[in-house]
């Protein structure tokens, strides 16, 4: 019989050596700090020699146990091929996808069906984030997040710019027939709606728009953007929104853009593709052809085709 080393420890060990902290293993891993020292400390134990070393306050791997962390991620990378193999031809892959609450309703999953019409075998199962930080966590194949195209702000992960964004004035037509915006000044005696967790859209769209004056008016203030594109839509005031996100919402007629040349460029929307996905090759080639698939829609939809 083969002598093998607790195997939930090495998954645990492999994870640490990998991204160098024990607190980054814990959230890839959803564990907390301890329970990946007590994993890690059995693992030692059973191979009667350190793996990790106190370095300040961080654990690091040791040059022994970096080179074993390597031959165990392979062989997890094997296991993990052969256990795909074997499986069912006809089984449901799942694919994780974390997302901003307003991108995920108001993008990715108005699209999901032609997604799913191509790759029937897949389900993508769509988690939100409505923080304002929108922190990584473990557990997703794919995190959606707004930001710039940098390797090294998430440098645990590969980014894949998507989608880009810019802010225009919107309103309900309802709202619009009462009280018409055709020209910037127009916005005088209308009630403006904000989001916290979108601070300055209007201070930086009145610039735009040369009403630099009016950049102190009283705004009533929800705490996300989502419930805000809801008040704007039953006519409670005008707000900023984002394009291309909300242009399901205009081509539906939900909302409109009054001034649809005044726009104001904002930090886009890129795709964060965990490292350790393109180790396994089917996988991995889930991933890559998904997040292939969302830059294909925001392409689409950027040359002015349907998607």
């Amino acid at each position: 019989m083969r002598r093998l080393p607790p195997l939930n420890a090495l998954r645990i060990f492999e994870v640490a050596a990998r991204t160098g902290s024990y607190a980054e293993a814990g959230a890839e891993l959803g564990l907390t700090h301890g329970a990946v020292s007590r994993q890690i400390a059995a693992l030692e134990s059973w191979l009667g020699q350190r793996l990790f070393m106190k370095d300040g306050r961080r654990m690091v791997a040791t040059p022994m146990a970096r080179v074993f962390a390597a031959e165990v991620g392979l062989s997890f990378d094997r296991l993990a091929v052969a256990a795909q193999a074997c499986g069912r031809p006809d089984a449901r892959r799942i694919l994780r996808v974390s997302a901003p609450t307003s991108f995920a309703m108001r993008w990715l999953i108005p699209r999901l069906n032609r997604y799913h019409a191509d790759h029937p075998h897949v389900e993508v199962a769509v988690t939100t984030v409505s923080t304002v930080l929108e922190e990584l966590r473990g557990g997703v194949d794919v995190a959606i997040r707004r930001g710039a195209a940098r390797e090294h702000v998430w440098p645990q992960h590969r980014v894949v710019p998507v989608l880009d964004d810019v802010d225009t004035l919107i309103m309900s037509p309802a709202l619009f027939a009462q009280r018409p915006i055709l020209t910037p000044a127009d916005i005088e005696g209308h009630t403006l709606l904000a989001s916290e967790t979108r601070a300055g859209d209007w201070a930086n769209w009145l610039e735009a728009a040369g009403l630099q004056q009016l950049a102190g008016r009283p705004r009533r203030m929800f705490d996300h953007f989502f419930v805000t594109r809801q008040a704007v839509e039953d006519g409670l005031g005008i707000g900023i929104g984002p394009l291309p996100m909300l242009e399901i919402d205009v081509a539906s007629g939900r909302l409109m853009t009054p001034l649809p040349d005044i726009r104001v460029p904002r930090t886009g929307y890129v795709a964060l593709i965990p490292r350790q996905a393109d180790a396994g090759k089917l996988a991995g080639n889930l991933v890559a052809g998904f997040v292939d698939w969302l830059v294909g829609e925001a392409w689409g939809e950027r040359d002015g085709g349907p998607g």
